[in-house]
């Protein structure tokens, strides 16, 4: 019997293995809703199916000594657990799964670091800020992945293959809306000093919790899409950027918050939607900022173009997908559990210069997810980032079927459900008055 495959950890697994804490899991959850229903076993054998197609994802933490240089993949031909699950449908089961996902990560230990739980009639999303209500009926498909392996980009792509294998249709991406190129400005509009701490965001009002609070809040809700003139020198992205600024600097005002800049990690993904997409984790990062004068403005339409000339050049400048910093820390001068002590070590330094929050924009779903007659095409697709501290608060957006789908994930060290509906509708505000009248 031949010896599985291994691989050395990449630089930001290797950062978010350092770092990985039980008390906020690095998660991501995928949850996505059909209108039918789905056979369990014929939805087995499809997922087993797409993973063998995308064997990067059956993986597991190899074994080692302390003194090892490196951690390493270890690929497997076969899962060791059981990934796809089918919890008793009832009034707090989708409640449950998004629980489960926001409390407790996939091990890394066991191959592969995700899981799938089935929830037949999920019944409504939450309401409030423009949302539209989800039918009662129909499946949730809650996908959460150990984001130390894998990204959720990477696990959408699995779950296409899945679902062109379960329904025998075409699950193949649609072609990226094609926008005209433009070659980055030298004049882009002068940023924030990188050197300053940025804003943190301002404490709620918690959860009453008699010990440490384990996990991340979590609300999704469906928006209609931001209109925008044709032709407009600015994206969507541009428009969910500025609302999560103004979002942010109008809830720091309410809670009296001293004024500072703002910066918002954007993650940017560049790789191809099709079978040959590389799985793991494959987006780089990069910092929008924000100085207060910019936020405290009537004229939108001039902040929209400021934000897309700075988006626009962050995305243009080559850079590790960390920065130059996490490539020196993960390079093998000494072993792991040294080298993983000074990164918890210069995490906890430079904590106040890290960003204020994430917007993760997926965009436009480029997959049908279409699992066939009976079960039928994705109707709504949310996506929701890790809001470990010092941020405590992401926002995560992707549109489906013409509909903008929000999840906003919080510490639950920082925020209560309270404050979490409050930002959601802050969000929605603020996106809105983006919008361009048609």
């Amino acid at each position: 019997m031949t010896a599985p495959s291994r691989i050395p950890f990449p630089v930001v697994d290797e950062v978010s293995r350092h770092c990985v804490q039980d008390e906020e899991p690095e998660t991501v959850l995928i949850e996505v809703r059909l209108p039918g229903e789905l056979d369990p076993g014929r939805l087995r054998k499809a997922f087993l199916e797409a993973m063998r197609r995308h064997p990067r994802v059956l993986m597991r933490e190899a074994p080692g000594p302390w003194y090892r240089r490196r951690y390493e993949w270890e690929l497997t031909e076969e899962p060791d657990v059981e990934v796809v699950s089918f919890p008793p449908p009832g009034p707090g089961s989708l409640q449950g799964a998004r629980s489960r996902a926001m409390a407790v990560a996939p091990p890394l230990t066991a191959s592969p670091p995700i899981r799938l739980e089935v929830v037949n009639a999920p019944g409504d999303t939450e309401p409030g800020a423009g949302g539209r209500a989800g039918a009662s009926t129909g499946t949730a498909l809650l996908l959460t992945l150990h984001h130390t392996a894998l990204d959720g980009p990477a696990c959408l792509r699995v779950l296409a293959t899945a679902a062109e294998i379960y329904g025998g249709r075409d699950n193949s991406p649609a072609a990226p809306p094609v926008r005209p190129s433009e070659t980055p400005r030298a004049d882009a509009p002068d940023a924030p000093s990188p050197w300053a701490p940025p804003a943190r965001v301002s404490r709620g009002t918690p959860e009453p919790h008699p010990g440490p609070r384990r996990g991340n809040g979590l609300l999704h809700t469906e928006l209609p899409l931001p209109h925008r003139p044709k032709g407009s020198p600015y994206t969507v992205n541009d428009q969910l950027m500025v609302a999560t600024a103004l979002t942010l600097a109008h809830w720091n005002r309410e809670h009296g918050a001293p004024v500072r800049p703002l910066r918002i990690t954007m993650p940017v993904d560049d790789r191809p939607r099709d079978a040959t997409m590389p799985i793991g984790n494959g987006t780089r990062l990069v910092e929008v900022p924000f100085s207060p004068e910019e936020l405290d403005t009537s004229d939108l339409p001039a902040l929209l173009h400021r934000t897309a000339l700075r988006t626009r050049a962050l995305k243009a400048l080559p850079r590790p997908q960390l920065g130059h910093g996490a490539a020196l820390l993960t390079t093998p001068w000494a072993p792991v559990a040294v080298r993983a002590v000074l990164t918890r070590a210069v995490r906890r330094a430079v904590a106040p210069w890290t960003s204020t929050t994430l917007l993760s924009n997926i965009g436009r779903i480029p997959y049908p997810l279409d699992f066939g007659e009976e079960a039928g095409c994705a109707h709504a697709v949310w996506f929701s980032a890790p809001a470990r501290m010092p941020r405590g608060l992401t926002f995560t957006t992707a549109s489906t079927a013409g509909r903008l789908h929000l999840s906003v994930r919080w510490s639950r060290a920082l925020l209560g459900p309270g404050d979490g509906a409050h930002l959601r509708d802050l969000f929605a505000h603020h996106l809105h008055s983006t919008e361009a009248t048609p």
